[in-house]
């Protein structure tokens, strides 16, 4: 039987930061399970909050340290980062889109004119030249034919438009995401961002895309801040104040007024996630997202749940879960195993087993070692908690 762990993050988390935890995820799993698959959903830059009037509601918001950019450079390596870990993102995001609206349809619809493009598509002689420049012929094919024949590209053809330039160019993006993840994982030398880039030109001109930068939900979610630090508690720092609250506190509010988009990524994820059994792992509000969603819905393959330093069993005794209310017990399609793992020093963390009896298993970890809120994301480098997961798994 082949097991996966879907990882999803908590409040306040986009690209960066979602990055180096992703990464520790990883490295701790492989530590204790090697054979396992370990995917990511990265839902803050696309589901999170942000000032969608750039912080006009905001008294003296720009007077006042708000909306500072973040380094395009800095961002551009943070996207491509994301897309080495999971070449299918930026098509997921896409497969989420409403569908376009379309009148009368002469000739091949949009959605099978894209596949086809995708799946039929054959390198030009001047780009196998250019891979063979870099060594890179044998992981293009590869990734090539695993985007081709993904979940994700035909979920994203459902939304394609008359034109489809954006999904051919997000095609691309996943294909050469794809090829470089495959070289590393045998030990090539990594391609540098410009020749990256120059093969990605070439590749999304071949695709018909051009290459054209994201528009819409998808390039609003890769190009989304992260969480910036607040300094100073005063009137004069109020815009960078709330650019720091927004994405912690405000993504609260959101999922708690708009959470369908989470839970719909996550679920989607899930989906396109290989295994014959899912353990879902997932930190502070992404876990309220996973609760609610295993609860609303049978997700067959999802058999564990690994809940840390979540408010859900906090939401649920007060009635604020979006699925269910108290005194309405856990579904019973709801997975059997649930490890929930909480910090006393973290105050947004909650202990699961009195609340869901007989339903939950809680940990208490001691030694996190910082106050709050830093103890809040303090739970990735912190053995006890490695060690609670291993021997629950165990």
């Amino acid at each position: 039987m082949k097991r996966s762990v879907v990882f999803v993050h908590g409040t306040g988390v986009r690209r960066q930061s979602y990055n180096a935890t992703f990464a520790t995820v990883q490295a701790e799993f492989r530590s204790i399970r090697p054979d396992w698959d370990v995917r990511g959903c990265l839902w803050g830059p696309a589901e999170g909050a942000r000032f969608t009037h750039g912080g006009a509601s905001v008294p003296g918001y720009a007077k006042s340290g708000g909306g500072s950019k973040e380094d395009a450079a800095d961002a551009a390596v943070a996207e491509w980062e994301v897309l080495y870990n999971d070449p299918g993102y930026e098509l997921r995001l896409l497969g989420l889109r409403p569908a376009p609206k379309t009148g009368a349809i002469r000739g091949i619809p949009p959605s099978k004119r894209f596949l086809t493009t995708v799946q039929e598509y054959r390198p030009s002689e001047e780009l196998l030249a250019r891979l063979d420049r870099h060594g890179l012929r044998a992981d293009f094919a590869t990734a090539l034919a695993e985007v081709a024949a993904s979940p994700e590209v035909r979920d994203a053809a459902t939304t394609v438009d008359q034109n489809g330039y954006e999904h051919r160019h997000t095609a691309a993006r996943a294909v050469v995401a794809g090829t470089l993840a495959t070289a590393q994982s045998r030990g090539a030398d990594t391609l540098a961002g410009p020749a990256r880039d120059a093969l990605l030109a070439a590749l999304s001109t071949e695709l018909s895309g051009g290459s054209r930068a994201l528009t819409g939900k998808v390039g609003k979610a890769v190009k989304t801040s992260a969480l910036r630090s607040a300094t100073r508690w005063t009137v004069d720092r109020r815009g960078a104040l709330s650019d720091g609250a927004l994405a912690m506190v405000g993504d609260i509010l959101r999922y708690q007024a708009r959470g369908d988009g989470i839970r719909q990524l996550i679920r989607r994820t899930i989906e396109h996630t290989p295994g014959d059994r899912i353990t879902l792992l997932a930190h502070s509000l992404g876990g309220v997202a996973c609760v609610d969603l295993l609860a609303m819905e049978p997700l067959d393959r999802v058999d564990q749940l690994i809940t840390v330093g979540s408010q859900a069993p906090f939401l649920y005794e007060c009635g604020a879960l979006t699925a269910f209310e108290h005194p309405d017990p856990l579904p019973a399609h709801f997975p059997a195993g649930w490890l929930n793992i909480h910090d006393p020093w973290d105050l947004l963390s909650y202990s699961a087993a009195e609340v869901f009896a007989k339903r939950a298993f809680d940990v208490e970890v001691s030694n996190n070692g910082q106050p709050f809120p830093y103890s809040h994301s303090a739970y990735w480098s912190n053995a006890e908690v490695w060690d609670a997961i291993h021997a629950w798994l165990d």
